[in-house]
């Protein structure tokens, strides 16, 4: 016990002696500067990314405990190129977080995130209204593309559209994606019961394995669940059908209590610990998804 308060009496004189308020104000400048660049990396695809690192980070450091002198060395060799990989890779995000920090709004922005991490999930009003949106124009064939929010910001796509911030309603989706109209063209963005912005483009999938009977709309909507994990829904402008997207995977000709099924998940998923729910949503439709790719040769 003695040690222990030998060691404790040394800490606080050293600290009594030092302290220094520069010192309080560096901490709090670095934790503001770390936190902000976490919720930066929440709102872009970097996020998943980041994650890989830190496992990789990890990786790293029991090797290191470990004395594993092979996969420290070669882990150290790919963090020295990975580093420059990046740079390159990100750069039309690095780009557009540079020019974000110089906009009066840049703090409004990145606290409106959090602001969207409590209100996810939409209301069953706003899934009805969606629902019903959706076989209407699939029944007179016209060609739509819906994307709703999850846990990954959609925050860069949505500044492809054009913003509006409204209520869903059907009539406004109908109305939205009704032929020669301005606003038809792109996907919808949903975020926790409004729709945020019209004409939005999507990241294309390059998945060589897709069906060529898929047309651009669907690789959009794909693209866009190899990236995020939204919720997408596609109606055919050729046939009429409703398909959906989530996880990398289409799920095809979908009927409304299937399409229920899927956004009732979404809408209850608590903060995701795991990646686990999109494989047990896969398995739920995964035998009706083959089944109908056999019937259906074309979208």
């Amino acid at each position: 016990m003695e040690a222990v308060y030998e060691f404790l009496s040394r800490m606080i004189s050293w600290l009594l002696t030092s302290f220094r308020i520069s010192n309080v104000i560096e901490i709090l400048v670095l934790a503001v500067c770390i936190y902000y660049i976490i919720l930066w990396f929440m709102k872009t695809k970097a996020w998943t990314l980041l994650k890989g690192l830190l496992i990789v980070g990890l990786i790293m450091m029991l090797a290191t405990v470990f004395n594993m002198q092979v996969i420290t060395a070669i882990l150290q060799s790919a963090f020295s190129v990975g580093i420059i990989a990046l740079i390159v890779l990100f750069q039309p995000e690095l780009r557009r977080a540079l020019e974000s920090i110089g906009q009066k709004n840049f703090l409004q922005d990145v606290i409106s995130f959090d602001d969207r991490a409590k209100e996810m999930h939409f209301s069953d009003k706003s899934m009805e209204e969606i629902i019903a949106a959706t076989y209407d124009m699939a029944e007179v064939r016209t060609g739509a593309l819906i994307v709703l929010e999850n846990f990954v910001a959609l925050g860069e796509y949505e500044k492809t559209g054009i913003t509006l911030n409204a209520e869903i309603s059907s009539q406004l989706l109908v109305q939205i994606f009704e032929k020669n109209t301005p606003l038809h063209d792109g996907a919808v963005l949903i975020s926790h019961d409004r729709a945020v912005a019209a004409t939005c483009y999507l990241p294309v999938s390059g998945n060589m394995m897709i069906s060529k009977s898929l047309g651009t709309r669907h690789r959009a909507a794909l693209g866009i669940s190899e990236v995020t994990d939204s919720l997408t829904i596609i109606v055919s402008e050729e046939t009429g059908h409703v398909s959906l997207a989530l996880g990398g995977e289409i799920i095809r000709n979908v009927d409304q209590d299937t399409l229920r099924k899927y956004m009732r998940k979404v809408q209850n998923r608590p903060a995701p610990k795991n990646r686990k729910w999109f494989k047990n949503m896969k398995n739920h439709g995964g035998q009706k998804s083959n089944e109908d790719a056999e019937k259906n040769t074309a979208e």
